[in-house]
């Protein structure tokens, strides 16, 4: 019988590979050290300077007082909670609104002219509206004319507001995105027998979205801060809690604590929206 094969495994470095590697772990561990030394210089000069000023101690009394802050959380979570709730509607919202307006301003056909000029005329008017505005007009001017059905609550008001601002902005995104994909993608699937909305459905989108996902998440980020203009409203959110614990202390410190809240909202999305830019680099480089 014959001797078994030895296993064969990958084949050994070179020693000019094992130096190049060796070299690059030296320059990146070089590299995190010289970050690391830059950052903590640059922060110690900085707590150095706003702690030596000479409003220091009333702004930290005003401000950053740990009592207050730990007095008021309760309360801004609980107004967070809401902010939360009217993200999530909104968040639906605005994709399924933003996608259908982007899906009409791209119809082709003099037929569907009415339809695009609709379309284009509410992207133009909610892009145009100042958000703040926008809260005013809807928040205040819908339960004015006391139609039957229509909402008074202040949290619904302000969420279909943000629907109605943000879905503009999406569009554009989404269009962007419908119109990046090659038409002869769409051509390909007609060629297949897929229908027009077949080939929308399953060839256009899926690229369009996997093209526009970052600025999407982007977009997302900005409405993560904004649900907190509902306090303009009468919402009892968590900026209108701050708000509250702020006039029953006298003190800003619970404004602080809910501007760390959204931060800690907001953050992991854009660190999300970053890598997935960076992904999409790296895809379009073949890297």
């Amino acid at each position: 019988m014959s001797a078994p094969a030895a296993a064969t495994g990958p084949p050994a470095p070179s020693p000019l590979a094992r130096e190049r590697a060796a070299y690059r772990r030296s320059r990146s561990r070089r590299s995190t050290l010289i970050a690391l030394a830059s950052t903590l210089v640059f922060a110690s000069l900085l707590v150095a300077a706003v702690a030596g000023s000479p409003g220091w101690p009333r702004v930290r009394e005003t401000f950053l007082d740990p009592r207050i802050a730990w007095e008021s959380l309760p309360a801004v979570l609980s107004g967070l909670w809401l902010n939360l709730r009217v993200l999530v509607v909104a968040e639906v919202g605005v994709l399924v609104l933003g996608l259908l307006i982007a899906v009409l301003r791209t119809l082709r056909g003099p037929v569907f002219l009415p339809v695009r000029l609709l379309a284009t005329g509410y992207v133009d008017l909610f892009r145009g509206v100042p958000l703040l505005v926008a809260l005013y007009l809807i928040g205040f001017g819908l339960p004015a004319l006391r139609l039957q059905g229509v909402p008074t609550d202040a949290a619904v008001l302000g969420t279909l507001t943000l629907v109605l601002v943000y879905s503009a902005y999406v569009a554009e995104v989404f269009r962007a995105g419908i119109e990046s994909v090659h038409p002869s993608q769409r051509a390909a699937a007609r060629s297949l027998g897929l229908t027009h909305r077949q080939s929308l459905r399953l060839v256009v989108l899926p690229q369009a979205v996997r093209n526009v996902l970052p600025p999407l998440l982007n977009d997302f980020v900005a409405l993560q801060k904004d649900v907190g203009l509902i306090s303009v409203l009468g919402a009892v959110d968590a900026i209108r809690a701050a708000q509250i614990e702020s006039a029953r202390t006298f003190n800003f410190t619970p404004y602080v604590v809910a501007a760390l809240l959204f931060v800690a909202l907001a953050a992991p999305t854009g660190r999300i929206a970053d890598a997935l830019a960076r992904r999409a680099v790296r895809a379009r480089s073949g890297s």
